[in-house]
Protein backbone atom coordinates (compact mmCIF):
# COMPACT_ATOMS: atom_id res chain seq x y z
CA UNK A 1 0.00 0.00 0.00
CA UNK A 2 1.28 3.52 -1.33
CA UNK A 3 1.17 7.02 -0.03
CA UNK A 4 0.91 10.20 -1.40
CA UNK A 5 4.62 11.91 -1.80
CA UNK A 6 5.42 13.48 1.84
CA UNK A 7 4.27 16.93 1.85
CA UNK A 8 6.17 20.05 2.83
CA UNK A 9 4.64 21.29 5.95
CA UNK A 10 5.05 24.63 7.45
CA UNK A 11 4.56 26.18 10.42
CA UNK A 12 0.73 27.26 10.23
CA UNK A 13 -0.04 24.13 7.98
CA UNK A 14 1.34 21.95 11.47
CA UNK A 15 -0.51 24.02 14.22
CA UNK A 16 -3.91 23.65 11.92
CA UNK A 17 -3.25 19.88 11.32
CA UNK A 18 -2.66 19.46 15.07
CA UNK A 19 -5.57 21.19 15.81
CA UNK A 20 -7.71 19.26 13.70
CA UNK A 21 -6.03 15.69 15.39
CA UNK A 22 -6.72 17.07 18.46
CA UNK A 23 -10.15 18.31 17.73
CA UNK A 24 -11.34 14.75 16.17
CA UNK A 25 -10.24 12.63 19.17
CA UNK A 26 -10.99 15.04 21.98
CA UNK A 27 -14.40 15.65 20.49
CA UNK A 28 -14.96 12.09 19.81
CA UNK A 29 -14.32 11.17 23.57
CA UNK A 30 -16.29 13.99 24.81
CA UNK A 31 -19.07 13.28 22.33
CA UNK A 32 -18.81 9.18 23.38
CA UNK A 33 -18.91 10.46 27.41
CA UNK A 34 -21.88 12.73 26.81
CA UNK A 35 -23.93 9.86 25.51
CA UNK A 36 -22.40 7.39 27.82
CA UNK A 37 -24.56 9.52 30.62
CA UNK A 38 -27.70 8.12 28.93
CA UNK A 39 -26.83 4.92 27.48
CA UNK A 40 -29.62 2.25 27.42
CA UNK A 41 -32.19 4.80 28.15
CA UNK A 42 -35.35 5.51 25.89
CA UNK A 43 -35.75 9.54 24.78
CA UNK A 44 -39.26 9.41 27.34
CA UNK A 45 -36.43 8.21 30.06
CA UNK A 46 -34.25 10.52 29.35
CA UNK A 47 -36.51 13.56 29.27
CA UNK A 48 -37.82 12.11 32.18
CA UNK A 49 -34.35 12.13 33.59
CA UNK A 50 -33.18 15.67 31.94
CA UNK A 51 -36.15 17.20 31.17
CA UNK A 52 -38.45 18.10 28.14
CA UNK A 53 -35.18 19.34 26.15
CA UNK A 54 -33.41 16.14 26.79
CA UNK A 55 -29.70 15.61 28.51
CA UNK A 56 -27.71 18.89 27.70
CA UNK A 57 -24.85 18.21 30.32
CA UNK A 58 -22.71 15.54 30.95
CA UNK A 59 -24.22 13.21 33.39
CA UNK A 60 -22.13 10.24 35.31
CA UNK A 61 -21.80 6.73 33.79
CA UNK A 62 -19.60 4.13 34.77
CA UNK A 63 -19.75 6.24 38.33
CA UNK A 64 -18.34 9.55 37.40
CA UNK A 65 -19.15 12.58 34.77
CA UNK A 66 -17.02 12.50 31.71
CA UNK A 67 -16.26 8.48 31.57
CA UNK A 68 -15.71 7.29 28.36
CA UNK A 69 -16.55 3.53 26.75
CA UNK A 70 -14.70 1.63 24.45
CA UNK A 71 -15.76 3.57 21.32
CA UNK A 72 -12.56 6.17 22.67
CA UNK A 73 -10.66 2.99 23.91
CA UNK A 74 -10.28 1.23 20.41
CA UNK A 75 -10.01 4.54 18.59
CA UNK A 76 -6.97 5.25 20.64
CA UNK A 77 -5.29 2.15 20.03
CA UNK A 78 -5.91 2.53 16.18
CA UNK A 79 -4.03 5.71 16.33
CA UNK A 80 -1.22 4.30 17.87
CA UNK A 81 -1.30 1.39 15.34
CA UNK A 82 -0.78 4.04 12.71
CA UNK A 83 2.01 5.51 14.29
CA UNK A 84 3.58 2.78 14.58
CA UNK A 85 3.21 1.61 10.95
CA UNK A 86 5.07 5.01 9.37
CA UNK A 87 8.15 4.06 12.44
CA UNK A 88 7.91 0.48 11.12
CA UNK A 89 8.22 1.57 7.51
CA UNK A 90 12.08 2.15 7.83
CA UNK A 91 12.46 -1.51 8.36
CA UNK A 92 10.70 -2.17 5.49
CA UNK A 93 7.87 -3.61 6.65
CA UNK A 94 4.69 -1.64 5.41
CA UNK A 95 1.59 -3.52 6.23
CA UNK A 96 -0.60 -0.55 8.18
CA UNK A 97 -3.80 -3.42 8.66
CA UNK A 98 -1.13 -5.28 10.59
CA UNK A 99 -0.02 -2.85 12.91
CA UNK A 100 -3.38 -1.97 13.24
CA UNK A 101 -4.34 -5.57 14.47
CA UNK A 102 -1.13 -5.64 16.18
CA UNK A 103 -2.42 -2.50 18.46
CA UNK A 104 -6.27 -3.54 18.92
CA UNK A 105 -4.90 -7.22 20.21
CA UNK A 106 -3.21 -4.81 22.76
CA UNK A 107 -6.91 -3.10 23.51
CA UNK A 108 -8.09 -6.60 23.81
CA UNK A 109 -5.46 -7.54 26.28
CA UNK A 110 -6.65 -4.23 28.43
CA UNK A 111 -10.25 -5.83 28.41
CA UNK A 112 -9.25 -9.77 30.10
CA UNK A 113 -6.28 -8.07 32.49
CA UNK A 114 -5.93 -6.31 35.44
CA UNK A 115 -3.41 -3.64 34.30
CA UNK A 116 -0.26 -3.52 32.06
CA UNK A 117 1.72 -6.94 31.64
CA UNK A 118 5.13 -5.32 31.77
CA UNK A 119 6.49 -8.97 30.74
CA UNK A 120 4.97 -7.79 26.98
CA UNK A 121 8.07 -5.96 25.05
CA UNK A 122 5.63 -4.50 22.60
CA UNK A 123 3.30 -2.38 24.95
CA UNK A 124 4.60 0.92 24.30
CA UNK A 125 3.89 3.53 26.65
CA UNK A 126 -0.34 3.61 25.77
CA UNK A 127 -0.94 0.04 26.72
CA UNK A 128 0.44 0.95 30.28
CA UNK A 129 -1.86 3.67 30.92
CA UNK A 130 -3.76 2.12 33.73
CA UNK A 131 -7.21 3.67 33.28
CA UNK A 132 -7.84 2.12 30.08
CA UNK A 133 -8.25 -1.54 31.70
CA UNK A 134 -11.52 -0.35 32.42
CA UNK A 135 -14.32 -2.66 30.64
CA UNK A 136 -16.82 -0.35 29.01
CA UNK A 137 -19.32 -1.79 27.09
CA UNK A 138 -17.24 -3.44 24.54
CA UNK A 139 -18.81 -4.80 21.10
CA UNK A 140 -19.49 -8.48 21.13
CA UNK A 141 -17.92 -8.86 17.87
CA UNK A 142 -14.69 -6.99 18.65
CA UNK A 143 -13.67 -9.30 21.97
CA UNK A 144 -14.80 -12.40 19.53
CA UNK A 145 -12.90 -10.83 16.46
CA UNK A 146 -9.92 -10.36 18.39
CA UNK A 147 -10.52 -13.30 20.66
CA UNK A 148 -6.69 -15.03 18.96
CA UNK A 149 -4.73 -13.27 16.67
CA UNK A 150 -5.80 -14.93 13.33
CA UNK A 151 -5.99 -11.54 11.02
CA UNK A 152 -9.58 -10.91 9.73
CA UNK A 153 -9.32 -9.75 5.98
CA UNK A 154 -11.84 -9.01 3.26
CA UNK A 155 -11.37 -12.46 1.80
CA UNK A 156 -11.71 -13.90 5.37
CA UNK A 157 -13.61 -11.39 7.62
CA UNK A 158 -13.98 -12.54 11.75
CA UNK A 159 -17.35 -12.05 12.16
CA UNK A 160 -19.13 -12.34 8.96
CA UNK A 161 -22.67 -11.52 10.07
CA UNK A 162 -21.88 -8.62 12.28
CA UNK A 163 -23.22 -5.23 10.97
CA UNK A 164 -22.77 -3.09 14.45
CA UNK A 165 -21.01 -0.33 14.69
CA UNK A 166 -18.08 -1.87 16.63
CA UNK A 167 -15.75 -1.24 13.71
CA UNK A 168 -17.15 2.01 12.59
CA UNK A 169 -16.82 4.09 16.04
CA UNK A 170 -12.53 3.70 16.21
CA UNK A 171 -12.19 4.55 12.43
CA UNK A 172 -11.47 8.24 12.48
CA UNK A 173 -8.18 8.27 12.94
CA UNK A 174 -7.75 6.88 9.28
CA UNK A 175 -9.29 9.69 7.99
CA UNK A 176 -6.45 12.10 9.52
CA UNK A 177 -3.84 10.59 7.79
CA UNK A 178 -4.00 13.44 5.45
CA UNK A 179 -1.59 12.55 3.38
CA UNK A 180 -3.08 9.79 2.15
CA UNK A 181 -5.55 9.91 -0.93
CA UNK A 182 -9.46 9.21 -0.10
CA UNK A 183 -9.31 5.60 -1.81
CA UNK A 184 -6.47 4.68 0.13
CA UNK A 185 -7.90 5.86 3.36
CA UNK A 186 -10.96 4.61 2.60
CA UNK A 187 -9.09 0.97 1.49
CA UNK A 188 -7.48 0.73 5.12
CA UNK A 189 -10.23 1.62 7.02
CA UNK A 190 -12.68 -1.11 5.23
CA UNK A 191 -9.73 -3.70 5.34
CA UNK A 192 -9.13 -3.10 9.50
CA UNK A 193 -12.79 -3.24 10.29
CA UNK A 194 -12.62 -7.25 8.73
CA UNK A 195 -10.58 -7.39 11.33
CA UNK A 196 -14.01 -7.47 13.88
CA UNK A 197 -16.68 -7.19 11.32
CA UNK A 198 -17.42 -8.73 8.67
CA UNK A 199 -20.80 -7.40 6.79
CA UNK A 200 -19.75 -5.35 4.23
CA UNK A 201 -22.19 -2.53 5.55
CA UNK A 202 -20.32 -2.56 8.27
CA UNK A 203 -16.60 -2.38 7.13
CA UNK A 204 -18.13 0.49 3.96
CA UNK A 205 -19.32 2.50 6.38
CA UNK A 206 -16.28 2.92 8.36
CA UNK A 207 -14.82 3.39 5.16
CA UNK A 208 -16.90 5.91 4.22
CA UNK A 209 -16.68 7.49 7.93
CA UNK A 210 -12.74 7.72 7.11
CA UNK A 211 -13.14 9.80 3.99
CA UNK A 212 -15.49 12.17 5.64
CA UNK A 213 -13.21 12.61 8.39
CA UNK A 214 -10.10 13.22 5.78
CA UNK A 215 -12.28 15.92 3.85
CA UNK A 216 -12.69 17.62 7.22
CA UNK A 217 -8.58 17.66 8.33
CA UNK A 218 -7.95 18.63 5.18
CA UNK A 219 -10.20 21.80 5.38
CA UNK A 220 -13.08 20.91 3.56
CA UNK A 221 -16.87 21.30 4.25
CA UNK A 222 -19.13 18.40 5.62
CA UNK A 223 -20.75 18.43 2.46
CA UNK A 224 -17.97 18.24 0.11
CA UNK A 225 -16.49 15.47 2.56
CA UNK A 226 -19.68 13.23 2.38
CA UNK A 227 -19.89 13.85 -1.20
CA UNK A 228 -16.12 12.59 -1.53
CA UNK A 229 -16.89 9.41 0.51
CA UNK A 230 -20.01 8.53 -1.65
CA UNK A 231 -17.91 8.65 -4.77
CA UNK A 232 -15.53 6.57 -3.42
CA UNK A 233 -18.15 3.57 -2.14
CA UNK A 234 -19.96 4.27 -5.78
CA UNK A 235 -17.73 1.85 -7.21
CA UNK A 236 -17.66 -0.74 -4.35
CA UNK A 237 -20.12 -4.18 -4.48
CA UNK A 238 -22.68 -3.99 -1.74
CA UNK A 239 -22.25 -0.31 -1.11
CA UNK A 240 -26.23 0.68 -1.51
CA UNK A 241 -27.28 0.30 2.41
CA UNK A 242 -24.61 3.15 3.29
CA UNK A 243 -25.31 5.28 0.02
CA UNK A 244 -28.63 5.42 0.80
CA UNK A 245 -28.32 6.44 4.22
CA UNK A 246 -25.74 8.94 3.35
CA UNK A 247 -28.11 10.51 0.88
CA UNK A 248 -30.90 10.15 3.58
CA UNK A 249 -29.07 12.52 5.78
CA UNK A 250 -28.54 15.23 3.39
CA UNK A 251 -31.75 14.94 2.29
CA UNK A 252 -33.18 15.78 5.95
CA UNK A 253 -31.34 18.85 6.09
CA UNK A 254 -33.93 20.10 3.99
CA UNK A 255 -36.78 18.90 5.96
CA UNK A 256 -37.19 21.44 8.89
CA UNK A 257 -35.82 22.35 12.27
CA UNK A 258 -33.60 19.17 13.60
CA UNK A 259 -34.85 17.14 16.39
CA UNK A 260 -34.33 14.25 17.75
CA UNK A 261 -37.17 12.04 15.58
CA UNK A 262 -35.44 13.44 12.64
CA UNK A 263 -32.27 11.66 14.16
CA UNK A 264 -33.97 8.45 14.70
CA UNK A 265 -35.38 8.40 11.37
CA UNK A 266 -31.74 8.27 9.66
CA UNK A 267 -31.09 5.12 12.29
CA UNK A 268 -30.15 6.11 15.42
CA UNK A 269 -31.88 4.05 17.42
CA UNK A 270 -30.42 0.96 16.30
CA UNK A 271 -26.92 -0.27 16.59
CA UNK A 272 -26.22 -0.95 12.82
CA UNK A 273 -23.47 0.92 10.97
CA UNK A 274 -24.73 2.74 7.90
CA UNK A 275 -27.73 4.31 10.17
CA UNK A 276 -25.28 5.39 13.41
CA UNK A 277 -22.99 6.94 10.27
CA UNK A 278 -26.01 8.75 8.65
CA UNK A 279 -27.27 9.99 12.23
CA UNK A 280 -23.57 11.18 12.77
CA UNK A 281 -23.26 13.18 9.81
CA UNK A 282 -26.83 14.74 9.94
CA UNK A 283 -26.13 16.36 13.39
CA UNK A 284 -22.64 17.28 12.13
CA UNK A 285 -24.14 19.13 9.29
CA UNK A 286 -26.96 20.70 10.87
CA UNK A 287 -25.11 21.96 14.35
CA UNK A 288 -24.89 25.60 15.15
CA UNK A 289 -22.25 24.95 17.22
CA UNK A 290 -20.46 21.83 18.86
CA UNK A 291 -22.36 21.74 21.53
CA UNK A 292 -26.04 21.80 19.59
CA UNK A 293 -24.65 18.71 17.50
CA UNK A 294 -23.38 16.69 20.30
CA UNK A 295 -26.64 17.20 22.43
CA UNK A 296 -28.47 16.72 19.19
CA UNK A 297 -26.75 12.87 18.79
CA UNK A 298 -27.25 11.81 21.88
CA UNK A 299 -30.98 12.20 22.95
CA UNK A 300 -32.62 9.16 21.51
CA UNK A 301 -33.42 5.58 22.24
CA UNK A 302 -31.12 4.03 20.81
CA UNK A 303 -26.69 3.50 21.83
CA UNK A 304 -26.27 7.20 21.87
CA UNK A 305 -22.95 7.14 23.11
CA UNK A 306 -21.90 5.90 19.43
CA UNK A 307 -23.88 8.49 17.77
CA UNK A 308 -21.76 10.80 20.17
CA UNK A 309 -18.54 9.62 19.63
CA UNK A 310 -18.89 9.92 15.76
CA UNK A 311 -20.29 13.24 15.66
CA UNK A 312 -18.11 14.64 18.61
CA UNK A 313 -15.45 13.44 15.94
CA UNK A 314 -16.43 14.85 12.72
CA UNK A 315 -16.99 18.28 14.68
CA UNK A 316 -13.23 18.15 16.15
CA UNK A 317 -11.87 17.44 13.17
CA UNK A 318 -14.00 20.43 11.15
CA UNK A 319 -13.62 23.26 13.80
CA UNK A 320 -10.19 22.21 15.77
CA UNK A 321 -10.08 21.78 19.89
CA UNK A 322 -10.60 24.86 20.98
CA UNK A 323 -14.37 24.93 19.72
CA UNK A 324 -14.80 21.96 22.36
CA UNK A 325 -16.85 22.63 25.27
CA UNK A 326 -14.26 23.22 27.98
CA UNK A 327 -16.44 22.35 30.69
CA UNK A 328 -17.34 18.79 29.05
CA UNK A 329 -13.19 18.58 28.30
CA UNK A 330 -12.27 20.00 32.07
CA UNK A 331 -13.72 16.44 33.11
CA UNK A 332 -13.13 13.90 30.27
CA UNK A 333 -11.31 10.94 31.53
CA UNK A 334 -8.65 10.21 30.04
CA UNK A 335 -7.98 13.54 28.41
CA UNK A 336 -4.05 14.09 29.17
CA UNK A 337 -3.50 10.63 27.62
CA UNK A 338 -6.10 11.90 24.46
CA UNK A 339 -3.87 14.95 24.14
CA UNK A 340 -0.34 12.87 24.26
CA UNK A 341 -1.37 10.74 21.73
CA UNK A 342 -2.73 13.12 19.01
CA UNK A 343 0.13 15.23 19.79
CA UNK A 344 2.35 12.11 19.04
CA UNK A 345 0.97 11.23 15.90
CA UNK A 346 0.50 15.27 14.75
CA UNK A 347 4.33 14.98 15.50
CA UNK A 348 4.96 11.58 13.78
CA UNK A 349 2.81 12.53 10.94
CA UNK A 350 4.45 16.43 10.41
CA UNK A 351 7.94 15.44 11.41
CA UNK A 352 8.45 11.53 11.48
CA UNK A 353 11.93 12.30 9.05
CA UNK A 354 13.58 13.62 12.13
CA UNK A 355 12.65 10.77 14.72
CA UNK A 356 13.60 8.13 12.88
CA UNK A 357 15.25 6.59 10.20
CA UNK A 358 16.96 3.28 8.57
CA UNK A 359 20.42 4.55 10.30
CA UNK A 360 19.50 7.03 13.09
CA UNK A 361 16.38 6.93 15.42
CA UNK A 362 15.34 8.56 18.39
CA UNK A 363 15.41 6.09 21.22
CA UNK A 364 12.80 7.81 23.09
CA UNK A 365 10.66 7.74 20.70
CA UNK A 366 11.08 3.80 19.76
CA UNK A 367 10.93 3.01 23.46
CA UNK A 368 7.28 4.50 22.84
CA UNK A 369 5.95 3.38 19.73
CA UNK A 370 8.68 -0.05 19.73
CA UNK A 371 8.96 -1.64 15.87
CA UNK A 372 8.59 -5.46 17.05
Amino acid sequence: MATTAAAVWGRAEQQDFRARVRGCLLGGAVGDALGAGVEGLTLDEIRDAHGPDGLGEPAPAFGRRGAVTAATQMGLFTVDGLIRAQVRRDTGAWHPPTDVHRAHLRWAATQRDWGPDERRKDNGWLAREEWLYARRNPPRACLTGLGDEILGTLDRPKNPEAADSGALVRSAPFGLLVGWEPQLVCQLAVECAAQTHGARAAGLAAGAFAVVVHGLARGGSVEAAVDRALGQLAARPGHEPVTEALDRALGAVREGVPDPERVAALGATEDRAEGQLAAAVYCALVGEDVRHGLRLAVNHDGPSAVTGALTGALLGALHGETALPPAWLAELEGRATVLELADDFSMEMTQGAALHGPTDSSPGWLARYPRG
